[in-house]
């Protein structure tokens, strides 16, 4: 069975802050802004990461740490439900329009629409 794409989670559905981190480093972590907090504004998840000197590796563990929170998955789970309950309820109304008994056969003979019963289609 093929995959298939759901939906995706993209830059816009995110708040990234910068921030400058204290601690080990010596002068460079107080002149740099490398520590990162990513948020999910739908679910309100927050991954946060200062342990790097490098704020592109801090972004890497922060949007890690984001996805894994319990937050995040919670939405996730919900997403997913909302998104794939739609599908097979979609389906199963075509599934039963497409019984023979919702269906009006109609032929075309002459210029003429004629409209079979169920009778005349045997």
């Amino acid at each position: 069975m093929a995959r298939e794409l759901l939906f995706s989670v993209t830059k816009k559905d995110l708040e990234i802050q910068t921030f400058r981190c204290g601690g080990h480093g010596g002068q460079k972590v107080n002149k740099t802004s490398s520590g990162v907090r990513i948020i999910h504004k739908e679910s309100g998840a927050i991954g946060e990461s200062r342990t790097e000197r490098s704020q592109y590796q801090n972004k890497k563990i922060a949007f890690r740490r984001l996805t894994k929170s319990k937050k995040f998955k919670l939405w996730l789970q919900k997403k997913v439900f909302e998104i794939t309950y739609d599908k097979k309820e979609i389906e199963r109304k075509v599934d039963e329009d497409m019984k023979s008994e919702n269906l009006k056969v109609e032929v075309k003979h002459d210029n003429i629409w004629i409209e079979l019963d169920k009778d005349d289609e045997n």
